[in-house]
């Protein structure tokens, strides 16, 4: 194969992202304005809860029944040039942890009822079956100067991202939270924002692991060259995957595309998975209509997606750290919505006397 033909990336199609149910919200937002309570004051909670509604066709919506944490990990040939705290090998170390149970997002999970998957897309050392099965490679290019991934190797990863959606959809999971794990994945994850929202990189550049001044320097160099080899692919979302991302990230956005297309709906993490969100939509346009913001990152970047794919976040906890945990720390409050709407009471069920008609307003719809 020739170098030219390397570079060429293939056709990725997604069918057409179905839109969410609107009999189903609009019966949502009528049950609000019966239920024992003043219109509009549980505030978001209501709109929750309409959003979920719409998302599973029904009203009352139904409690998650199995909401499942995907947790995306690979290594970056950026973290090569001293743009993260930590040293690269620590990815694998997170991925052992995870399987024990030991990390964040184990503890967060079980709190708030999910269990947690662990995939290895481009971890830089061996790991085991259970979480390899999807591997394309050991770490990816460092994007300041070359590719992330090839051509294939940025189809394998986006169609890996397609099948574990697709298992974990077909094994009953109802809700799906994207979580990511890899040193410097936060440099890969800035230039993509910086691309597909157009910010300057210096507005981007978060401090990812805890770097000091000299290594957020170097990182902010590292994704201006990043950026001047993104730019020339910009239209093309998976050509940006191939230079810019990395098996991780792309496998990333083939999930939460292929999530929306079969309309589950998806809890968005921080600033790693919100990178790939943007080009998950580019991918599937539409796919958003199925997501939520579980937090807003204290990344830089993490505002930037929000605002670009008119997301509001559930929390703001100044939480950075991945995994799924922000998503994983809101899905109570999801699931406390949902509870709202489908056990609360009506003004007619519980025979206490409603608004009059002047005074009723109802929900955010």
């Amino acid at each position: 194969m020739s170098t030219d033909d390397q570079n060429q990336s293939g056709p990725i199609g997604f069918p057409a992202v179905p839109a969410p149910d609107e009999q189903a919200r609009r019966q949502a937002v009528a049950r609000h304005e019966q239920l024992t309570k003043p219109a509009g004051s549980l505030g978001r909670l209501e709109e929750l809860g309409v959003w979920v509604a719409a998302r599973q066709g029904a009203c009352p919506p139904r409690p998650f029944a199995r909401p499942r944490v995907i947790v995306f990990a690979g290594d970056h040939g950026i973290a090569a040039h001293g743009v993260s705290a930590y040293p690269s090998d620590v990815t694998g170390q997170m991925v052992g942890n995870f399987l024990s149970g030991g990390a964040a997002v184990n503890a967060l999970a079980a709190g708030a009822g999910a269990t947690v998957r662990v995939v290895d897309m481009a971890v830089n050392t061996d790991t085991p079956p259970v979480v390899s099965a999807h591997k394309v490679r050991r770490g990816s290019g460092s994007i300041d100067r070359e590719d992330a991934l090839t051509a294939a190797e940025v189809d394998a990863a986006i169609n890996a991202g397609r099948t574990i959606a697709d298992e974990e959809i077909d094994s009953g999971a109802d809700l799906l939270i994207a979580g990511d794990m890899g040193i410097g994945n936060t440099t890969p994850a800035a230039v993509l924002i910086s691309a597909l929202t157009g910010t300057e990189p210096v507005a981007v550049v978060g401090r990812g692991t805890g770097i000091d001044d000299n290594a957020w320097m170097r990182k902010t160099a590292a994704i201006r060259d990043a950026l001047r080899r993104a730019r020339k692919v910009l239209h093309d979302p998976v050509a940006l995957l191939r230079t810019s991302g990395g098996a991780d990230i792309a496998a990333l956005a083939g999930f939460l595309a292929q999530a929306a297309v079969r309309r589950t709906p998806v809890l968005l993490d921080g600033v790693v998975v919100g990178a790939a969100a943007l080009v998950a939509e580019e991918l599937a346009p539409g796919a958003r209509q199925w997501w939520l913001a579980g937090h807003r990152s204290a990344e830089p970047g993490g505002p930037l997606v929000l605002d670009h794919l008119d997301l509001t976040p559930i929390l703001d906890l100044q939480m950075r750290l991945g995994e799924g945990s922000g998503a994983l720390t809101a899905l109570p409050v999801v699931n406390a919505a949902v509870r709202v709407l489908r056990e609360m009471a009506t003004f007619a069920e519980a025979g206490v006397v409603g608004p009059t008609e002047a005074e009723a307003t109802g929900p955010t719809a």
